[in-house]
């Protein structure tokens, strides 16, 4: 497991882009029969990456829970938010078996033992995107597809950023301990995302970037308001935001991208905003 301690904002302004790269850049996320994990002391989140391709692959089996967690098993104080972003996929979760198709989320609870993760055709494998957070309790296992979320359009066509925020784990329409997960897609012709942009005190977030053409990148911006930094970034790669960071981003394609939130406040409109005249 990689482990990513926090950065203090005083010294990231500091960073060149590999130190910014190395401190907050999440990449190769999926091989094939491999569980992939980068742990965050920032809130403690973690984004695990898998690709089943011959079988299946079992979260413990791949990740020792006692050495990384403390626990007997993963999820025994955690939950866990997962997205398919590949071909179709089936997971079983305590040996009750989900079907998720491409964009669909599955909500996993505290308390979850077994989880694991099969494809219906190696040939077309599913990749699941998947990014835990500590819970104070259990709730209930979930799937939802896109009709089940709730959808928020964004933003104008003249501006280049018409979009839809797609909200999946969510206080409106599931309970969670802490976590909140959502996919946003562009529309085409449209490239920035959160513009204007905020932060949030009292909670961190990661987003993961896909649907990107492999030809073209998108400018990841982060940082404090006044000193903001870039993060060149590729198809289906992950950034890690500190709550004093913004977190925008301008492709050079449009593209979708999944955000995940952790921290005291699941109120997705607690944030502060930030005017575009005090960007620097």
């Amino acid at each position: 497991m990689d482990i990513r301690y926090s950065a203090n904002q005083k010294d990231a302004r500091y960073y060149d882009s590999e130190e910014l790269r190395e401190e907050f850049l999440i990449q190769k996320l999926y091989e094939a029969d491999k569980v992939h994990a980068v742990y965050s002391h920032v809130d403690r989140m973690v984004v695990f990456g898998c690709m089943p391709v011959k079988g299946s692959v079992t979260l413990d089996r791949e990740i020792s829970s006692r050495k990384e967690f403390g626990t007997d098993y993963v999820l025994e104080r955690r939950e866990m938010g997962i997205f398919n972003i590949g071909g179709d996929g089936e997971i079983s979760a305590d040996g009750v078996k989900y079907e998720l198709s491409y964009k669909d989320c599955l909500y996993v609870t505290r308390g979850t033992k077994e989880l694991s993760f099969r494809s219906k055709d190696g040939k077309k494998p599913a990749k699941f995107y998947m990014v835990s957070a500590p819970a104070h309790a259990a709730y209930e296992t979930k799937l939802l597809t896109m009709k089940e979320a709730k959808h928020r359009p964004m933003g104008k066509k003249e501006l280049s950023n018409e979009r839809v925020i797609n909200q999946f784990i969510h206080p409106e329409v599931l309970k969670t301990a802490q976590l909140s997960m959502g996919l946003t897609e562009l529309k085409p012709g449209s490239v920035w995302n959160t513009m204007p942009c905020h932060t949030h005190e009292r909670r961190m977030e990661i987003y993961t970037y896909f649907e990107l053409p492999s030809d073209q990148v998108v400018f990841h911006l982060m940082g404090e308001p006044d000193e903001t930094r870039h993060i060149v970034m590729r198809n289906e790669e992950a950034v890690i935001s500190p709550s004093w960071s913004i977190h925008s981003a301008a492709g050079t394609h449009n593209y979708s991208f999944i955000w995940a939130m952790g921290g005291e406040n699941q109120e997705f409109d607690d944030m502060d905003p930030v005017k575009m005249e005090e960007l620097r």
